[in-house]
């Protein structure tokens, strides 16, 4: 009805804007004055109907009705997407008991996420059945490979470590993935960072579930200048990114249904060889300055402001010390002992150190003798067959 109504008031502003210039024509030519006088006027009304005709328009058009969505004109198919957005290769990447984001520019993962318990940390999965290798699941042309490693004066270093999977030989061959691996100091790998993780495992003695966050960073350096700028070195053909620091957070339960907060650890250790007289409570960050630096968020389902509780309060955050770590290696260094040259050369050093042997490491040492000798009195038996 609206239209229709438009439709007359239009139809009628057009006939008073016709008018003038017919009656126009009816006057004498010779009678200027009065002929000018009416043009004038003509025009005039002619410029008034425009504006009427144009206001009756505009009112005529449909006005929006509230709670009616107005007609959507047709749209042209976007061609932005067309062929797709760059991928940066950053998904969320699962495996048995772990979880990672890559970095496919630096060949290094961004974090690495795994939960332990202590049957987790239990059983007969052995690294010596492990070997580095790439990931299969990230492209050959973004992934690292063992040779990138090979002379470069960096070590291997495990972001989920191979001892928190001894429950899973799949498990534990996942941690070996060069996706969960960074370039690493020799010293602070086999040290500190080592030390760091047995802390981890230790926790499942008092808590049911630990979980961790580990990663590289590439911090910033400040110059004689005052500058700051971030520089970091890069080895073998694939240009691996050497971090200028790592970092462990950590966050575990004491039970499914304890009324307990969790406990809440972020921690920041340069890639350097760090000595036995520094403790791990010297490397502990604020988690928000954490996340300030690695661009990522932790644990954002868990309300840290107020839902935990910090970790070196509740726990002791206390690494193990020399003597005790020295006869840890030790034990490690027996079991896999293939020889008994090996063996042998394990228990001198140890002695070389100043400690002697506990009566655990020398069970262990008797019963790792007894089984090589074996293998060797077998082995020279068959030669003799042979």
């Amino acid at each position: 009805r609206r239209r229709r109504q438009g439709a007359l008031q239009r139809s009628a502003a057009l006939r008073v804007c016709v008018s003038p210039p017919a009656a126009m024509a009816a006057f004498p030519r010779h009678r200027r004055f009065l002929g000018g006088f009416v043009c004038g006027a003509a025009a005039g009304a002619a410029a008034s109907c425009w504006a009427a005709w144009w206001f009756l328009r505009s009112q005529s058009q449909t006005e929006p009705v509230p709670g009616r969505a107005l007609p959507e004109e047709p749209v042209e198919e976007s061609l932005l997407e067309k062929y797709g957005f760059p991928e940066a290769g950053t998904e969320t990447r699962l495996y048995t008991n772990h979880a990672l984001s890559y970095d496919q520019a630096k060949r290094v993962p961004r974090w690495v996420m795994e939960h332990i318990s202590k049957q987790k940390t239990l059983g007969n999965a052995d690294r010596r059945h492990c070997k580095f290798r790439p990931d299969p699941n990230i492209p050959l042309m973004f992934s690292a490979v063992n040779e990138d490693y090979l002379g470069s004066g960096w070590s291997r270093g495990h972001m989920a470590p191979a001892g928190d999977n001894k429950f899973s030989t799949t498990a534990m061959a996942e941690t070996f993935y060069l996706s969960n691996i960074v370039p690493q100091n020799y010293e602070n790998n086999a040290g500190f960072w080592n030390r760091m993780e047995m802390y981890c495992r230790e926790l499942t003695e008092r808590f049911e579930d630990v979980w961790i966050v580990s990663g590289p960073l590439t911090l910033p350096q400040t110059d004689d200048d005052g500058k700051k700028s971030v520089t970091y070195q890069v080895i073998g053909k694939d240009d691996v990114a050497v971090p200028s620091h790592l970092y462990k957070v950590i966050l575990a339960r004491r039970s499914r249904t304890s009324p307990e907060p969790l406990v809440l650890g972020a921690f920041v250790v340069p890639n350097n060889p760090i000595g036995f007289n520094h403790q791990l409570t010297e490397f502990q960050v604020n988690i928000e300055d954490l996340e300030k630096m690695s661009g990522l968020v932790f644990f954002p389902q868990v309300d840290k402001t107020k839902d935990v509780e910090n970790i070196c309060e509740v726990d002791t955050c206390k690494l193990i010390g020399f003597k005790e770590f020295t006869l840890y290696i030790t034990a490690r260094k027996v079991q896999s002992a293939r020889t008994l040259h090996r063996l042998e050369k394990a228990m001198s050093e140890l002695r070389e150190a100043g400690i002697e042997p506990d009566e655990y490491l020398l069970k262990l040492h008797k019963k790792k003798e007894e089984e090589l000798l074996q293998e060797k009195q077998v082995a020279a038996r068959e030669g003799k067959a042979g």
